[in-house]
């Protein structure tokens, strides 16, 4: 298989230029989703970021005092019987959808698949561009979501989710709103539970479990998605805050605006070449990318998908 370069760990960018979301007569926002299965949150201050970095590369400290406005929530990210309604609403075409491409990991897909992939990410050889992945199609043309259909929807780019926020009347969180309603009220812990990865020997959440990248033990019950609404959900109520999948948030990314931006409602820097992503995923683990944490982020280019990589959306008061 042919390399291609990437510098990201977790979710590969396919780094072509950026597309808009499709626009149709049918894309139109919709006022009456704002409330179902979302959580009203009253904001107020917390204590974002970390400085006991993981990675410092990607900007998790230093540890600040922020503000959020109350907003809602979504309990878990949007699975794929929503995004099939959206879709066949609108007629939208995913970005995978149009480049006829996306990212899977190779242990999902089938030997047939596998074989006739030409191309590997060169710093993350498990990553596969897969011809025919997409929402649909998670690992491949010759695999379907079934009965997934409760579970995330992924292969979907920021363009993607911020589409279908418009049609439903909601928007992506900021990365600040997201970190708030992922704590849950708790203050500087590690995980949407406290700072044990496995209090008392339980997996509450979905991460890798085993020698990554060939074997996972899959001891939370899982070696991929878990449906959206898996394990305990935390104090606000909020389902699979890490783990599971890569959750867009509405920032640009930078690894340093955010220590001399506004403490008040922060949205990140104005413009930006990738946007942020929070939560880690299924496929994260310690010795690899330990990004499952709460202050963790990464990015991604706005046209980018991967099978590990999802949503949820927020709306205003």
């Amino acid at each position: 298989m042919k390399p291609i370069k990437d510098s990201r760990c977790c979710t590969p960018s396919i780094k072509k230029p950026k597309m808009s979301p499709k626009e149709s007569s049918n894309d139109l926002i919709r006022n009456n989703g704002v409330i179902k299965d979302m959580i009203y949150l009253p904001g107020g201050e917390f204590l974002m970021g970390t400085n006991d970095q993981g990675y410092p590369a990607d900007g998790e400290g230093p540890v600040r005092k922020v503000h959020v406005n109350p907003f809602y929530i979504d309990e878990c990210t949007v699975t794929n019987a929503q995004f099939d309604v959206f879709v066949r609403e609108t007629g939208y075409k995913t970005d995978a959808e149009l480049y006829g491409w996306s990212f899977v990991f190779h242990s999902f897909a089938s030997d047939e698949t596998r074989n006739k992939a030409t191309q590997v990410v060169q710093q993350t050889p498990w990553w596969l561009v897969v011809e025919g992945a997409n929402w649909r199609n998670p690992e491949g043309p010759d695999s379907a979501i079934g009965n997934r259909r409760d579970y995330p929807v992924v292969h979907v780019s920021w363009n993607d989710a911020e589409a279908f926020c418009k049609w439903a009347g909601k928007r992506l969180p900021t990365e600040a709103e997201w970190e708030y309603a992922a704590r849950g009220g708790l203050v500087q812990k590690n995980f949407p539970w406290g700072d044990e990865l496995y209090p008392d020997g339980k997996c509450l959440s979905n991460i890798w479990q085993g020698q990554f990248p060939n074997h996972n033990s899959a001891l939370d019950g899982y070696k991929g998605t878990a449906p959206a609404r898996s394990f305990p959900p935390n104090r606000y109520g909020l389902y699979n805050a890490t783990g599971n999948v890569w959750e867009w948030c509405s920032d640009w990314f930078s690894p340093a605006f955010h220590i001399n931006a506004p403490r008040n409602n922060p949205k990140g820097p104005p413009f930006g070449t990738a946007k942020v992503i929070k939560g880690g995923s299924y496929l994260c683990h310690e010795s690899y990318c330990n990004r499952y944490r709460l202050a963790a982020r990464s990015s991604n280019t706005p046209d980018s998908s991967t099978g590990n990589m999802g949503f949820r959306c927020a709306g205003d008061i």
